[in-house]
């Protein structure tokens, strides 16, 4: 598989997979996260527009997957409850909006190691991700890489998300 920049052609089959990835969750019993339409094409023009938004590509060119890698700092994550962060002044980079075609595997798996080698390349200290306390496969995926439990955030809506952080090593 292959990361490349999202490209605005590619909008249209990202939020097939969005779709895809919500009809997931719902059918794994996590119905709250990613309501309506949510991620679509505001959400991927504004992370475009911030040079964050990526695709993952199979051996045949398809898009299979996306995410969002942010470097620096994620507003929601300035405050943590009922935990705290390791090493909290150290630079790091967030993932986020991790979204998998149907019948895809290792999208977690691929999106983790690349975020892993650019926070190396940026000489930056760990990676950070949140998800739903109900979506399931997300919390096995990221605890299979290593990533450790640190609390609970909010989003800027007010919905409470599962803190995760991972430090190079």
């Amino acid at each position: 598989m292959t990361i490349r920049a999202t490209r605005k052609e590619d909008i249209p089959r990202l939020e097939e997979i969005f779709s895809q990835a919500r009809q997931t969750m719902r059918e794994d019993g996590n119905v709250n996260q990613w309501p309506g339409t949510y991620p679509g094409e505001e959400a991927v023009l504004l992370d475009m527009g911030r040079g964050c938004s990526y695709v993952i590509e199979d051996s045949e060119g398809v898009i299979v997957g996306t995410f969002a890698f942010i470097p620096g700092i994620e507003p929601t994550y300035l405050k943590i409850y009922e935990g705290a962060w390791i090493r909290e002044d150290e630079p790091y980079a967030t993932i986020h909006r991790i979204a998998a075609a149907h019948g895809s595997h290792g999208i977690a798996r691929t999106c983790f190691k690349w975020s892993l080698e650019q926070c190396r390349q940026r000489g930056i200290a760990g990676l950070r991700i949140d998800t739903h306390k109900d979506n399931n496969i997300m919390r096995a995926c990221v605890a299979k890489a290593g990533f450790e439990y640190r609390g609970i955030i909010h989003l800027l809506n007010g919905d409470e998300r599962l803190a995760y952080q991972l430090f190079i090593q």
